[in-house]
């Protein structure tokens, strides 16, 4: 069975009061044009169309894929114009799936299984239809003394009593690919918009070959996106939904309401999240790691057993096994800490390789910097790795002790088992075994008096 697959993406989108194109606009930390692209593909089509006019560029640079061709609408006069822009002809496939780009949540597994009950139907014309809490902006399905479907009625050309059906037209149509050219060819604009409307092959399947209605049980997964509120509706649906994937999968959110995911999530068994998190882009969660509270992650990898304590944000970081990071701490892109390493409360990490146990406790920064196993970073530990121009390199042997207060001047290396003292600042290599430092010495003035206030300082304050 071929299969052809046309995703309208063409309008404005006036109402979301954005200059961004609206298929662009993000549910779950992706476009939403992105979401249905991904649905199409469980379909296994010969074709992805997707149809721009609107920020066309846009959409093109956001959503280029190998699988993907763009038509231009130039103009946009309606669905069934937009559909016709992607063919005319339509002959060479079985089947063509027209869907909307503003429908984020429908599944692909919903396609499947409604293109194979359609097929085995023998209609002309598949459609999904659903029953919302409020039909307001939706066609209506009209139907015939025998129940079956006559036809659909856009809203804005309904009369009071089809506007009272509860049945509304998700947007979602599957046509025979033989029939679909001719129809197209044969839609009217005499309507209140003014425009060609794809659903009017409805009436015209309806007259000839029958349409087969597939009702989608929960009417959130078709919900179209128009203004700020639909899309926070959609938000809201879709992390309910990842959040009982996470849960299904074992892992324990004490308040699913209020973590996020903005992106994937790959996670194992036992991982315990505490409220206030967020997940964005590709996170990988190893069992039992554990993420306390208000924690961000954004493209990290936590192994077994690893401990992000409160208020802690990752960045590009990955956390060994029963590794320990924050609370409060900041790992940036390229940092690693191995099995068993600590990063402790306001310490910052960037393209830094922590070896196991390594331990960096208290407010330091180690950036570009590689930390062999077992080594001690004082609180107030600096790498000082940029010279104004261009960064360097600090290498901090295995067993290495470095003070508090302590100024690693890059590039610059310590050696295996070296003890650097407090309030040093190191500019040369620092040789292994040995203790380094560097101190000024203590002057003490007794004959110093402290600024005293004038008499009349601070008056007018």
């Amino acid at each position: 069975m071929t299969v052809e697959v046309v995703i309208l993406a063409a309008g404005q989108g006036t109402r979301m009061r954005s200059a961004r194109p609206k298929v662009l606009h993000e549910v779950g930390g992706r476009p939403m044009l992105a979401h249905v692209i991904d649905a199409a593909r469980a379909l296994e089509p010969a074709a992805i169309k997707v149809v721009v006019g609107h920020g066309a560029e846009s959409v093109r640079r956001a959503q280029a894929a190998e699988d993907v061709t763009f038509v231009a609408q130039a103009e946009q006069l309606g669905t069934g114009h937009a559909v016709r822009c992607a063919g005319p002809e339509f002959g060479h496939s079985d089947w063509v799936v027209v869907l909307n780009a503003d429908v984020p949540l429908l599944r692909g597994e919903t396609l499947s299984d409604w293109l194979t009950a359609l097929t085995a139907s023998q209609a002309d014309v598949g459609i999904l239809t659903a029953h919302p809490d409020d039909p307001a902006g939706y066609g209506r399905i009209l139907r015939d003394g025998g129940g079956h479907v006559a036809g659909i009625r856009e809203e804005k050309d309904a009369s009071p009593e089809e506007r009272a059906i509860g049945e509304v037209f998700t947007g979602i149509i599957a046509v025979r690919g033989e029939r679909l050219g001719p129809w197209l060819a044969n839609l009217s604009a005499d309507n209140a918009q003014g425009e060609y409307y794809v659903t009017d092959v409805v009436g015209m399947a309806a007259a000839s070959g029958g349409v087969h209605a597939h009702r989608v049980a929960d009417p959130a997964e078709v919900q179209g996106v128009n203004n700020r509120r639909h899309l926070a509706a959609v938000e809201a649906a879709y992390q309910r939904r990842v959040m009982a994937t996470l849960m299904d999968a074992g892992v324990t959110l004490r308040d699913p309401a209020r973590t996020a995911v903005y992106g994937a999530v790959q996670p194992a068994p036992d991982v315990t999240v505490d409220p206030g998190c967020q997940f964005e882009g590709e996170v990988v969660l190893a069992e039992g790691a554990r993420i306390g509270p208000n924690c961000v992650l954004r493209d990290c990898r936590l192994g077994a057993g690893a401990v992000i304590e409160a208020n802690s944000h990752l960045e590009g970081a990955v956390v060994g096994e029963g590794a320990t990071v924050g609370p409060y701490a900041r790992l940036r892109s390229g940092t690693v800490l191995e099995a068993g390493a600590r990063v402790g409360n306001f310490v910052e990490t960037k393209n830094a390789h922590l070896h196991p146990g390594v331990k960096a406790n208290h407010l330091s920064y180690v950036g570009d910097a590689e930390v062999g196993a077992g080594a001690n970073l004082g609180a107030g530990t600096i790498t000082c790795n940029y010279d104004g121009h261009q960064k360097h390199g600090t290498f901090i042997g295995a067993g290495a002790f470095i003070g508090s207060a302590v100024q690693l001047v890059a590039p610059v290396s310590v050696g295996e088992g070296a003890t650097i003292g407090a309030g040093s600042t190191i500019t040369k290599d620092a040789p292994a075994h040995a203790l380094t430092l560097t101190r000024a010495k203590a002057i003490t003035r007794h004959d110093w008096k402290r600024p005293e206030q004038r008499a009349n300082e601070g008056a007018n304050e």
